[in-house]
């Protein structure tokens, strides 16, 4: 089994149980392979170590996968820069979204869907080059459409 990095497989970060149902292609090409492996080195591995526990690792979306989401196809997921990191119950998600924003380099972070300072999940993605730091946080509004917002203390339960 092809490896992204220590603690991901190429499985875990490609597979979707509701993409091979749908019977969509989600089959990164050898340049996304690697620049999946710089991403989650460069930022999942420093959570995983971090947390000292299992953490899920969705990476790569075929821009076919984007669009049938009614995506646009050009996320920073079908690149393979971009990863969303969830502690599962087992590690908050606000630790985890802290840790980055605290320690590591990063081109977005974003607080998905919190609920009382709780993420649903973390998304981060790491470019090889400029990082802009980027932080925002991403809330449904009253039809279930997603809308970003810039980052604010409180948004994500700040560690004490």
């Amino acid at each position: 089994m092809t490896q992204i990095s220590k603690h991901i497989s190429l499985y875990e970060a490609t597979h979707n149980a509701g993409y091979v149902k749908q019977g969509l292609d989600n089959t990164p090409t050898e340049a996304h392979i690697k620049q999946m492996q710089i991403t989650a080195n460069a930022v999942f591995e420093p959570v995983r170590e971090y947390a000292n526990c299992p953490l899920s690792a969705a990476m790569y979306r075929s821009p076919q996968v984007e669009k049938a989401k009614g995506r646009s196809g050009k996320s920073q997921h079908c690149k393979g820069e971009a990863i969303d990191i969830n502690g599962r119950g087992k590690f908050p998600n606000s630790k985890i979204f802290q840790f980055i924003k605290e320690n590591l380099i990063f081109d977005q972070l974003i607080n998905e869907y919190p609920v009382n300072g709780e993420p649903a999940w973390v998304h981060v993605s790491f470019v090889s080059g400029n990082n802009r730091q980027q932080m925002l946080t991403c809330r449904r509004d009253r039809e279930g459409n997603a809308w970003y917002t810039i980052y604010k203390k409180g948004d994500c339960n700040e560690m004490e």
